[in-house]
């Protein structure tokens, strides 16, 4: 592959994924659920199923420690998430997602559903299963994380 397919191909990928992105957020807002930027969605995906500490959501996230830290505490106080006494780390507290924080995750999950059939109506069901698997030998299962 050439440079110029190369970055082409990288192009279309982002613009997807940014798409993507972007719909669900939209999707999300449409649903009800105010004042939540694409930011908390990566930050719901880290903390479903269990929760994660702020060091932990830091990795993930990419950031330092005092950025995840304003995060969650914007979660907090939006009543996304709460701060619990950690199971096995006393000196540690565990960022679990309220009720409303996995209503918000549901409603993530619908957006999405929406925007992929829409991909759907436009390539038709075996190539969008061909896309997943393509997609799939290249970038495996992994955490959904930004990528600033």
């Amino acid at each position: 592959m050439q440079n110029s397919e190369a970055i082409a191909l990288s192009a279309v990928l982002l613009a997807a994924a940014g798409e993507l992105t972007q719909r669900i957020h939209e999707g999300v807002v449409a649903r009800g659920f105010e004042g939540v930027r694409p930011a908390h969605g990566f930050t719901f995906a880290r903390l479903a199923p269990d929760g994660a500490t702020v060091t932990e959501i830091a990795a993930h996230l990419g950031v330092t420690k005092q950025a995840a830290s304003q995060i969650v505490e914007e979660l907090v106080r939006k009543g996304y998430v709460e701060r619990r006494p950690h199971p096995e780390d006393a000196r540690a507290r565990l960022v679990v997602l309220t009720e409303l924080g996995w209503a918000c995750t549901r409603a993530a999950e619908e957006a999405a559903a929406d925007a992929v059939g829409a991909w759907a109506e436009v390539l038709g069901e075996s190539e969008m299963r061909a896309l997943r698997t393509l997609l799939t030998s290249i970038a495996p299962y992994g955490p959904i994380k930004p990528a600033w």
